[in-house]
């Protein structure tokens, strides 16, 4: 039995560690492609070392064009490599433009494919990842969902007949990498558990416009008065605060350079809250039973939103949501399974997946 796997971004680099244990485990040969369409050695590298990932087969270079002209070129060298190494069926994780290619390609050349992070949606429908994974669910031979919201969007679609719960592999990579957890930072800022705020903000409908970004920090050096706030800084969010010169507002806050995976999941498992536009961090901080105030429009998450876990937060109303975050709520613990997604997704692969060419 033989899966061709397709990767493009870090988040699916993560993903595909934990899938590929189990894929070993169960004797399932891979052929590991990443599209190149986006790589940070700095954020995958420890993923590689603690997982053991093993690198990928083939790297086909394509990034920095256009979504069109990536989707295109990365859909004809596919189908190439498909047509080369006759899999028994493809995996695809989550919504990118590697995803949609990948299973455009898989579906021409009738393979099975297998859509990992199956069923989210999000406002707006017209942003690049909404229609890539709308488009992924709708052509994909099974489902993988990782919440019961999830499901629910897909039974809603009519697409439940393929889906299966199986909760999520993000979720499995946390509890497997919980004993690295870095604490460094706590010691060096000397900050007192569950007394300071971790933050990240990277989106530019938050960052490239200057009042939005103004008015974010203003009320987070606001914010920082009751709780210190600790800032891993992104170079977008650090570059569009020296053009706009706000660099006022960042007086009282514990700024750092971007870190990696453990040592902000070493920040987060004892801080008092979460701020964030990122759509993993909101999630992970989930995992470390902390709140987020979650600065975005809509979430992909939306159970989280609905069990009040998380708030929604325009930058106006972040004052508000700094007071509504202290309330205390009932935190459910089992949104997203047990930490053995990637096992079920195995397991449900090797019963399904056609053996014979």
């Amino acid at each position: 039995m033989k899966v061709l796997s397709i990767i493009g971004a870090r988040p699916q680099f993560v993903k595909e560690a934990i899938v590929q244990q189990e894929l070993k485990k169960a004797n399932i040969e891979e052929v590991l492609v990443h599209t190149g369409q986006h790589y940070d050695e700095n954020m995958s590298g420890i993923f590689f070392e603690v997982l053991e990932m093993s690198e990928p087969n083939i790297n086909l270079g394509i990034h920095g064009k256009t979504h069109g002209a990536m989707t295109g070129a990365m859909l004809m060298e596919l189908e190439k490599i498909m047509i080369q190494e006759k899999p028994d069926g493809v995996i695809l994780y989550g919504d990118t433009d590697s995803t949609l290619a990948g299973a455009l390609a898989a579906v021409k050349l009738k393979l099975p494919v297998a859509h990992i992070e199956a069923g989210l949606r999000q406002e707006p429908k017209d942003m690049p990842e909404e229609i890539n994974r709308v488009l992924t669910d709708r052509i994909s031979t099974w489902l993988f969902a990782p919440s019961k919201r999830g499901m629910e969007n897909l039974e809603f679609e009519h697409l439940s007949e393929n889906a299966v719960f199986t909760g999520d592999v993000m979720y499995d990579i946390f509890l497997q990498m919980e004993p690295s957890f870095n604490d460094r930072y706590i010691k060096e800022l000397n900050l007192t558990p569950e007394e300071y705020i971790v933050m990240t903000l990277h989106r530019d409908f938050n960052v490239d416009h200057r009042e939005v970004l103004e008015e974010i920090l203003n009320n987070v050096q606001k914010i920082s008065k009751d709780y210190p706030v600790v800032l891993p800084l992104h170079p977008r969010t650090k570059k569009r605060i020296e053009e706009f010169d706000l660099h006022s507002y960042l007086d009282g806050l514990h700024l750092l350079e971007p870190i990696d995976y453990l040592e902000l999941m070493g920040l987060t498992k004892e801080c008092k809250y979460v701020i964030t536009d990122s759509g993993g961090f909101q999630k992970e901080s989930y995992f470390s039973g902390k709140r987020a105030i979650v600065l975005m429009p809509d979430t992909s998450w939306k159970e989280l939103v609905e069990e009040r876990i998380n708030l929604l937060s325009s930058p106006e109303k972040l004052l508000d949501r700094s007071m509504e975050i202290l309330e205390p709520i009932n935190f459910r613990q089992d949104i997203y399974g047990n930490g053995d997604a990637a096992k079920k997704i195995v397991d449900y692969l090797k019963k399904h997946l056609p053996s014979e060419k």
